[in-house]
C-alpha cells in the first residue's frame, strides 16, 4: 500500500508578531498532519515549533518609507534568495504572514510556479494601497483575515476571505479586573503602575523612548508613588532605562500588573484592550515616512481598537502631537481606578472583545490550510 507524501510548507513572517502567529499555526497544522515539514523566514518561536529557519525576523523588520528605500538592495537580495529556495524546496503550499511589502512581491514573483499560496493575516489594504487587491486576487488561493470588519470589506472588493477570529481571544485571561491584579502584586489601590510598550521595532523605540522618559519624569512630579514597568520586544534594545523601572519581559504579566499603559500603535494596543488595560496610543516616524503615510492613507484612526469600534475609544497622539504634555494629560485619568474616563474605556473594551470571535483561531486557520480543497 502506497504511503502518502509528507506535506511541505514554506512560511514567511518578517516581524515579531508574525513569528508568534506563525509558530502557533505550525503547531496547529501538526495536530492535523504531524509529519508535515516546514521551512522559511521567521523568528525563534517558529524555529522552536519545528520550522527550518532561513532568515530571522531580526534582519527583516523595517519600518517607514525612508527606511524601506535605505534597505531596498538588501531586501531585494533576500527576496531573490527566497525565490530560489522555494523553487528548490518545492513546497505544497506557501504561507504568507502579514509583512505585505515583502510578501506581496514574493507572491507576484512565484505566481508562475503554480504553488498554492495562503495569506494569513491580510495586508491592511483597507487603510492604504487598494491597488494591491488586483495582485492579491491573481496570486492567492486562500486569504484568512483576523479582524471582523475585513471580511465584508474584502468581499466588497470582489475577494473571498475567511474570518477566523482574532488570535488574542485565545489568550484572554480570566482575571476580573486590573484593580485585583494590582492588589495581588501588593501595590495597593493607591499605588498606580504605568506600563510602557515603546514598540516592536528598534526604529520605533529609538523614536519614542526619549519622549516616554520625559513623560514619566514629569508624571512622577505629581504622582510620587508611581511604579513604571517596561516590556521590551524580543531582540529590542531599550537605552537609558532608569534603575527604578521594572523590566518585565512577559507582556501578559506586565499587562495584568499595570493600571494603565502608553503603547506604540500596533498589535499591543488590542492585546491591552482585551485584557482590560486602559491605554493611550502613541506613534512617531521620520517626517518623510509620515508625509507618505498621510498622503496614501484614508483611515480616521491608526489603533486597531478604534478601527474595530469605528470611533475613538482610546486617545491617539501621533507624530508632532506625541509629546510629554499630551501624553501626561491623556494618561493621568487612566491611572485613577475611580475615574469615569477610565471606567468608560473599560466598558468599550468589553464590546471590542465580543467582536473578535471565538477561541480556537489557529485550529480554524490550520483546517483551512490543510483540509480545504480550493
Amino acid at each position: 500500500m502506497a504511503t502518502s507524501k509528507r506535506k511541505k510548507y514554506f512560511l514567511i513572517a518578517g516581524e515579531t508578531s508574525g513569528d508568534i502567529h506563525g509558530a502557533k499555526l505550525i503547531l496547529a497544522i501538526k495536530k492535523i498532519k504531524p509529519d508535515s515539514l516546514f521551512m522559511g523566514h521567521g523568528g525563534d518561536k517558529m524555529k522552536n515549533a519545528g520550522m527550518e529557519l532561513l532568515e530571522h525576523t531580526d534582519t527583516l523588520g523595517i519600518m517607514g518609507f525612508a527606511e524601506v528605500i535605505k534597505h531596498f538592495p538588501r531586501m531585494l537580495k533576500i527576496l531573490n534568495k527566497t525565490i530560489i529556495k522555494i523553487k528548490k524546496y518545492e513546497p505544497d503550499r506557501v504561507i504568507l504572514i502579514d509583512y505585505p511589502g515583502f510578501n506581496l512581491q514574493l507572491a507576484k514573483k512565484i505566481n508562475h510556479l503554480n504553488i498554492p499560496i495562503t495569506y494569513f493575516i491580510l495586508p491592511q489594504t483597507w487603510a492604504w494601497g487598494k491597488k494591491r487587491i488586483k495582485l492579491m486576487k491573481k496570486t492567492l488561493d486562500q486569504a484568512i483575515c483576523i479582524f471582523p470588519f475585513e471580511k465584508e470589506w474584502y468581499r466588497s472588493q470582489g475577494m473571498f476571505v475567511d474570518f477566523i477570529g482574532h488570535p488574542f481571544v485565545d489568550s484572554i485571561t480570566n482575571e476580573k479586573n486590573s484593580n485585583n491584579l494590582i492588589d495581588a502584586q501588593k501595590l495597593g489601590k493607591n499605588i498606580p503602575a504605568l506600563l510602557l510598550l515603546p514598540g516592536s521595532r528598534q526604529q520605533e523605540v529609538n523614536k519614542h523612548w526619549e519622549i516616554l522618559l520625559e513623560t514619566v519624569s514629569r508624571l512622577k512630579d505629581g504622582i510620587k508613588n508611581l511604579t513604571v514597568m517596561v516590556t521590551p520586544s524580543p531582540g529590542i534594545n531599550i537605552p537609558k532605562t532608569p534603575n527604578d523601572f521594572v523590566i518585565e519581559p512577559n507582556i501578559k504579566k506586565a499587562i495584568q500588573h499595570s493600571t494603565a499603559a502608553i503603547v506604540s500603535s500596533g498589535t499591543a494596543t488590542l492585546e491591552c484592550a482585551i485584557q482590560n488595560l486602559p491605554i493611550v496610543v502613541c506613534y512617531k516616524v521620520s517626517n518623510i515616512s509620515w508625509y507618505f503615510a498621510k498622503f496614501l492613507s484614508d483611515i480616521k484612526f491608526v489603533s486597531m481598537v478604534n478601527l474595530i469600534a469605528n470611533k475613538e475609544i482610546v486617545q491617539e497622539h501621533l507624530q508632532g502631537n506625541m509629546n510629554a504634555k499630551n501624553l501626561i494629560r491623556a494618561i493621568k485619568p487612566l491611572l485613577d481606578i475611580q475615574n469615569n474616563e477610565r471606567k468608560n474605556m473599560l466598558s468599550e473594551f468589553i464590546k471590542i472583545k465580543h467582536k473578535l470571535g471565538k477561541t480556537g483561531v489557529y485550529n480554524r486557520a490550520a483546517e483551512i490550510v490543510v483540509c480545504r480543497k480550493e
